[in-house]
């Protein structure tokens, strides 16, 4: 994956987090309302706007992993986020590793003119 292509899908994860903040704001605004009709849409809504966030942050730590990973521990990486079901695995990688490469920073800090492996 290219600096290019991991640009665009962070760009990509920014837009559907800002969908899933909206979607937020309607689970809170469901669970203000109660039990009334409109909970149900709200709660609904709530789950549209969320879901294709969850799954695509989800999707970008395999790329991130598979493409773009610079580490010594790649196969226990792998095995973890594969298997652990729970996403505490998922969360760790997202502050040690694509945050990181987002930012240009740490292991994943570069010159200008370097390309990742």
């Amino acid at each position: 994956m290219t600096d290019e292509q991991f640009d665009a899908h962070i760009e990509r994860l920014k837009f559907w987090g800002a969908l899933a903040a909206l979607g937020f704001l309607a689970f809170l605004a469901a669970m203000a309302l109660g039990d009334r009709p409109l909970t149900t849409l709200l709660l609904a809504v709530a789950f549209l706007l969320m879901a294709p966030f969850l799954f695509y942050c989800v999707i970008l730590i395999i790329w991130h992993w598979k493409g773009r990973y610079r580490g010594t521990h790649s196969d226990l990486w792998g095995a973890l986020l594969v298997i652990e079901t729970s996403g505490i695995t998922k969360l760790v990688y997202v502050f040690r590793h694509l945050i990181p490469d987002a930012r240009r920073t740490g292991r994943y800090k570069r010159p200008s003119n370097e390309r990742p492996a």
